[in-house]
Order: structure tokens, then C-alpha cells, then sequence
């Protein structure tokens, strides 16, 4: 997972540092009403993309505006500011993690490793980092340096899209994420982007392969966003999503196996060979934001008006009974 940075020489000196509009409310830096405040301190660094994406916001050639990525705008605030703020909410614990996104630049890494060290002066909230690293060095830098987790934005379930919609070398990435969860257990996650043209197959498939090898795997729905070649894209229909999430959540519980799945000749996932796996759902957490822990990205992925994809809260009895019956999946040899 390597890409060829450039050489500039504008200064590397991060005094600013763009946070999401629901970190900006908990922080007391904009005024917005919320029904669900992030639980994580979201904040993104870097500027316009080296990467072209298709669906980012970010991206190289993307017309959208910079201070977008997906649903959500980042405006820009004083990092010291914005380090000290986050150091309060966590001493209050309206804040319990800090995530940094980091987009592909010239100084990305210089930058990461600045915003880490400028939260780390003020506090001990535990920090993820989302990057690209280029080396296993940077990886082990960013590790001593404080961070918990290390988020690879892979995206992709299979290499057929990943080089339709990202580019770049799909060995290496999977090589970096692997060496990674080998070297440092249990601080390696993967975001893997449902919706982008894979089946439900590919992405059961890499689910299971990131789990067997330790890491952590947080789901996003495909969102289209104004201004990206994908921009004209549907995002998933919300069974084909329910479904990932279900067999997501058997799989890194330990509940189910890939062998446990059965697919039609499109990949489309039509039964569970697991006992009750409908009952093992029932509490709802497989509809939850899934992630790092503390994660809940809430209305990342989804307008509040709904149709809730990822649910930053946890689920009533009733939310958990209906998103089962959203799968729209009949086929359960134990019913």
C-alpha cells in the first residue's frame, strides 16, 4: 500500500486541522443540534488527495468541496485549540477516542505524526489513525508515537474493483495490512466500502480473510457524493447493507464461518447455516456502527431522515426486530 509522494518544500508546520461538523459541536466550536454526538473525535488533515478515489470526496480530480469527505464537512480550527477542546471532552468523557484521516500528500506523514503528538501534549485519549502508510517504519512510528490503531482505507472487497475504482498496487495493500496485523496485534483495521460493484460473496470472503488475520473491520455504505466520478452511483439497497452487516458481525464474533454462507450464481448471499442465527442478532449490535471501538460516524453514511445504514446508537428491541426482517434474506435451514 505505497504511493509516490512529491517533493515540496512548503513549510510541514500544521497549525490548522479540519473536524467534522459533529466533533465541532461537541467541542463548542459550532452550534448544531444533534440527536446522536459522535463519540469519537473525527478531525482530517492533509488537503486535496494524491489519490483519485471515484467515490471521494477528497480525491485528485473530485470537484467537490475540500472541506467535504462523504456526508460530512470538515470545517478548519486551530489545532492547539482543537487539542485542547478534545482534552476537556475527554476529561468530561463526552469524548472517549480520537480519529485522525489523513489524505495523501507531500507531507502526510510528517503532518499525522505532528497532529498525534499536538493531542498527545494535552491529553491521554486513546488516537486511530486512517493513512496510507508507505513502510512498515511509518507504521511503527506511528505506534510509538501514541497511536492505538492504524485504519487502511482499502475500500475494495476484491481486486476487480479495487483497480476499477482506486488503482494502485491490491497486493501490496493487502501485503501492508497483513504485515501489520502480524507485527502489532490487535492494531489493525480496515474500512471496506459496501456498494462499489462487488458481490456479497467478495465482501463475506474479505471480511473473513481480515478476520482470520486479527483485524479490524469497519463497513461503510457506498454514498454518492456530488462532485466524484461515482457521484451518479446508487448507494446499496439497504438489504443487500443489512446483509453485510449480519455476516460481519457472525464472522468476527467467532459465530460463523465462510462455509456457513450460501450464495446464488450472482454472489448474493440467500441463506445462514448457523442455529438461531436470527436470535443471535436480536440485540441489534450487527447494525451498529461497526469499527474501532467508540466509533459511531453518526449520519456519515445517511441523511437523519433515514434509511439508517450504520446506527450510532444502540438499536431498540423493535430497530434490531426490523433490521432482520430488512435483510430480506428467507433462507434459514434451522427455522
Amino acid at each position: 500500500m505505497s504511493v509516490q509522494r512529491q517533493e515540496a518544500s512548503v513549510s510541514t508546520t500544521l497549525n490548522e486541522i479540519q473536524v467534522s461538523a459533529g466533533t465541532a459541536a461537541v467541542l463548542g466550536l459550532l452550534e448544531l443540534k444533534m440527536d446522536a454526538p459522535p463519540t469519537t473525535a473525527y478531525l482530517m488533515l492533509g488537503g486535496r488527495c494524491l489519490m483519485n478515489c471515484a467515490f471521494c470526496a477528497q480525491a485528485r480530480d473530485s470537484s467537490a468541496s475540500a472541506l467535504h469527505l462523504s456526508r460530512i464537512t470538515w470545517p478548519p480550527f486551530p489545532l492547539e485549540e482543537v487539542a485542547g477542546r478534545i482534552a476537556q471532552a475527554f476529561a468530561q468523557k463526552t469524548l472517549r477516542r480520537a480519529c485522525l484521516q489523513v489524505t495523501v500528500g507531500p507531507h502526510d506523514f510528517e503532518q499525522a505524526l505532528e497532529a498525534v503528538h499536538a493531542i498527545r501534549r494535552h491529553s491521554p485519549i486513546p488516537i486511530d489513525v486512517s493513512i496510507l502508510p508507505n513502510s512498515m517504519d511509518e507504521v511503527r512510528r506511528l505506534f510509538e508515537a501514541g497511536v492505538e490503531h492504524i485504519g487502511f482505507g482499502l475500500d475494495a472487497a476484491c481486486e476487480r474493483v479495487f483497480r476499477q475504482i482506486k488503482g494502485g498496487s491490491w497486493r501490496r495493500s493487502l501485503a501492508m495490512i497483513e504485515e501489520t496485523a502480524a507485527a502489532f496485534p490487535g492494531r489493525a483495521a480496515v474500512h471496506l466500502i459496501v456498494g462499489l460493484g462487488e458481490t456479497e460473496q467478495e465482501m463475506v470472503e474479505r471480511i473473513a480473510w481480515m478476520h482470520q488475520r486479527g483485524v479490524t473491520v469497519g463497513l461503510f455504505a457506498f454514498t454518492p457524493v456530488r462532485g466524484t466520478e461515482m457521484e451518479n452511483m446508487p448507494a446499496p439497497a439497504l438489504a443487500h447493507y443489512r446483509r453485510m452487516q449480519a455476516a460481519r458481525h457472525l464472522i468476527c464474533q467467532d459465530l460463523a464461518r465462510v462455509s456457513d454462507f450460501t450464495f446464488d450464481q450472482d454472489g448474493r448471499l440467500t441463506a445462514i447455516a448457523v442455529p438461531d442465527w436470527r436470535t443471535l442478532l436480536l440485540d441489534g449490535k450487527a447494525f451498529e456502527t461497526s469499527g474501532c471501538p467508540d466509533c459511531n460516524r453518526p449520519y456519515y453514511n445517511e441523511r437523519p431522515a433515514g434509511p439508517m445504514y450504520n446506527y450510532p446508537r444502540p438499536l431498540s428491541a423493535e430497530e434490531a426486530q426490523r433490521a432482520i426482517e430488512e435483510m430480506a434474506l428467507a433462507g434459514d435451514p434451522n427455522a
